[in-house]
């Protein structure tokens, strides 16, 4: 524990870029803790001076690669073969003045960042792993997954999806092959075999999508997406199960309405759901990152600062700005941190809020090898 302070203090004071700095401005601490909450994508197969100054003048937390550009509907976006890609990576890192999250989303079938005609090898669905129910299968292609993503220095992985598949035609679960099962118990018992190989190559593995996202009959990129008479409590169970054996480290959170859970706001924005069952009944004390803001569910209906204020105060301590969504917006960095900043000067979101989820972060980074 001793240790973990020590870690904490360096890092706030390095996160200031003022090391010979005997105080710490109280606004640019804050701004700094602000920008650990922000994972963000950008363009570019190399480094350029958009990223780079993302990194070394906002301190932003972490990235997010793709291999397709939704805006321009092109492709390459980050990713063209396994030696660009990990040059890439390496050099994010090296700018970088304390540990970034390097994240993507790699579940394998049709979420595969990573395609084989780029040099990379074939990743099968969850759906198919689940099917065979072998725990042998699943561990040689979690492996497979782990130790591909390990040597191109990723570090967090948006996988496994633990969401139950209730509704074989939902458009981004049952239908795409995203889940291992109806069954909970299987889905529990493959997502293990998955984090397990993820963390022996130390890559976090992100679960998804709290609170189940299996039952629904309409997309979160698109829409708001109310599953209220199709959820059941069941889509909790592989939480509970991981939650309980410690398999946890990150949990992101779903754009669904539920309005027997909370009548007003989808789970990413809701306090009901995130802090009170993810939190106070589940017992989570990990990280709560939200799946991309700029999802229709979000973008469509709340403005940023709003959205922000509601997410933060329901428990979120890491927010995805893909910056791969309808448009690109190169100032996505500054912009969240000044809307936070005004969130807190105008008693909106409190700096204590801010602080729990920047020591959350840091704790967790604190396990990351060093590079």
């Amino acid at each position: 524990m001793k240790n973990y302070f020590l870690f904490l203090f360096l890092v706030s004071v390095s996160l200031t870029g003022c090391l010979g700095q005997k105080q710490i401005g109280q606004e640019q601490h804050l701004r700094n803790e602000i920008a650990q909450m922000l994972m963000v994508g950008f363009r570019g197969t190399e480094m350029n001076d958009h990223i780079l100054n993302d990194i070394l003048q906002y301190n932003v937390g972490g990235v997010i690669l793709f291999e397709y550009d939704a805006p321009s509907k092109s492709r390459p976006r980050n990713i063209t073969s396994p030696r660009q890609l990990k040059k890439l990576i390496e050099d994010i890192k090296s700018n970088s003045s304390v540990k970034l999250f390097i994240s993507i989303d790699q579940e394998g079938g049709k979420v595969n960042r990573l395609k084989s005609n780029y040099g990379f090898p074939e990743f099968v669905s969850a759906q198919y792993l689940g099917n065979l129910n072998n725990a042998d299968s699943t561990r040689y292609w979690a492996q497979k997954t782990a130790q591909t993503l390990a040597e191109l220095g990723f570090n967090l992985n948006f996988a496994p999806c633990v969401d139950i598949n209730t509704n074989p035609n939902c458009p981004v679960i049952g239908k795409i092959e995203r889940s291992f099962s109806n069954n909970p118990d299987i889905v529990a018992k493959h997502a293990t075999i998955w984090i397990d190989e993820q963390k022996k190559e130390h890559i976090f593995s992100a679960l998804k999508h709290f609170p189940g996202h299996g039952s629904s009959t309409t997309d979160t990129h698109l829409q708001f997406t109310d599953i209220t008479g199709t959820w059941s409590s069941i889509e909790l169970e592989p939480y509970k199960i991981l939650i309980k054996q410690n398999e946890c480290d990150f949990i992101m959170t779903s754009h669904v309405m539920n309005k027997n859970l909370d009548a007003e706001n989808p789970a990413t924005l809701s306090k009901s759901i995130l802090t009170g069952i993810l939190r106070d009944q589940l017992k989570f004390e990990g990280i709560i990152i939200s799946d991309d803001m700029e999802m229709g569910a979000i973008k469509n209906n709340y403005t940023l600062s709003d959205a922000l204020e509601k997410g933060i105060n329901a428990g979120v301590d890491i927010f995805i700005f893909s910056n791969n969504g309808a448009k690109y917006d190169p100032e996505i960095v500054p912009k969240f941190i000044d809307t936070v900043m005004d969130l807190v000067k105008t008693n909106k979101v409190t700096e204590k809020r801010i602080h729990e989820s920047f020591t959350r972060i840091i704790k967790i980074k604190e396990l990351l090898p060093s590079d």
